[in-house]
């Protein structure tokens, strides 16, 4: 008779089970909401990395969340660029953008990255659908500025098209490109669009994946990181100019979905394994949290389904 060798790491065992037991009030409080995730930065161009966040957000739709992920293409775009030999320009912190150079940028945008990201969720199934802000009228711009050419300032976003794939159980994934009152197309700063339609979606909450691990008062000292802090905290950093300048669209983004109602934004480093999962679903999470009013913690924005409805009917 052959017995199989017991191969289990014993002393990790208890710890697991703490874990996993410490994630379910915050699975319950979440269940059937809606998160809107921005992402970027090196933890999108590293394509294991990527891999393992794109498990991680299914992870989240396998236990009743429903993510959203918006998304830029910052590096992509200036390789590209620099193959079709356009200049890349930035003024003010945003890419110049030509009417040809736009033609670049959706193609990258849409056609090549969001594409990419489509393919990594959808490793685990056909759960995921690439959508362009000009989808469905989902994202409406206007010019910001004629020295930035087809750089667009948003004025509307329509939900029905995001919701109609969420309550088909669909991950949208939305690229930063709008539809323009023009009739053209505008680059939008993934930040500034996915806190928007955080805003307009009626997210429960918004993240932001950065390249650091959350918003600190004197960087990069990293004693200096901030765990938890207000709406109004985060406003008076930004008016002050105290923090670092790649983080101002960011705080910017978080602020603009909290005053339009979402009730917590996340800032988190999206190279730290399993960032979303230790965030979301843990006591101490790993990033800052900026929360819309003091009393955030306490205040529920929007209806349960009926699974979350009996998960809290007795406490």
């Amino acid at each position: 008779m052959k017995f199989a060798k017991d191969t289990q790491l014993r002393a990790n065992l208890h710890s697991d089970a703490e874990t996993l037991a410490e994630a379910l009030p915050w699975i319950k409080e979440a269940t059937g909401k809606t998160v809107v995730i921005k992402y970027g930065g090196s933890a999108m161009e590293d394509p294991e990395l990527r891999a393992k966040v794109m498990s991680d957000i299914v992870l989240l739709k396998i236990i009743g969340l429903n993510p959203v992920l918006v998304h830029g293409g910052g590096k992509a775009i200036n390789k590209a660029f620099e193959r079709y030999a356009f200049p890349v320009e930035f003024k003010d912190g945003l890419r110049v953008t030509s009417p040809e150079a736009m033609d670049v940028v959706r193609m990258v945008l849409v056609g090549e990255v969001n594409q990419n990201l489509v393919r990594d969720l959808n490793e685990h199934g056909n759960l995921a659908v690439g959508v362009s802000g000009g989808d469905g009228g989902t994202i409406v711009a206007r010019q910001l500025a004629p020295e930035y050419g087809r750089v667009g300032e948003i004025v509307q976003v329509n939900v029905e098209y995001l919701n109609a794939l969420i309550e088909k159980d669909y991950i949208p994934v939305v690229a930063g490109v709008a539809q323009g009152l023009d009739g053209g197309y505008y680059n939008i700063n993934a930040d500034v669009a996915a806190g928007a339609i955080a805003g307009a979606i009626g997210a429960h909450k918004f993240i932001a994946l950065t390249d650091v691990d959350g918003v600190y008062y004197d960087y990069p000292n990293r004693d200096s990181l901030i765990s938890n802090m207000t709406r109004d905290e985060a406003r008076a950093m930004v008016q002050s100019g105290s923090i670092d300048t790649g983080m101002i669209p960011k705080l910017k983004s978080c602020i603009d979905a909290l005053d339009a109602g979402v009730m917590r934004a996340h800032v988190i480093n999206g190279k730290t394994p399993h960032a979303l999962l230790l965030e979301l679903l843990t006591n101490t999470g790993v990033g800052t949290v900026i929360h819309g009013t003091e009393e955030s913690y306490e205040r529920e924005m929007h209806p349960l389904g009926a699974f979350a409805s009996k998960l809290s009917v007795n406490q």
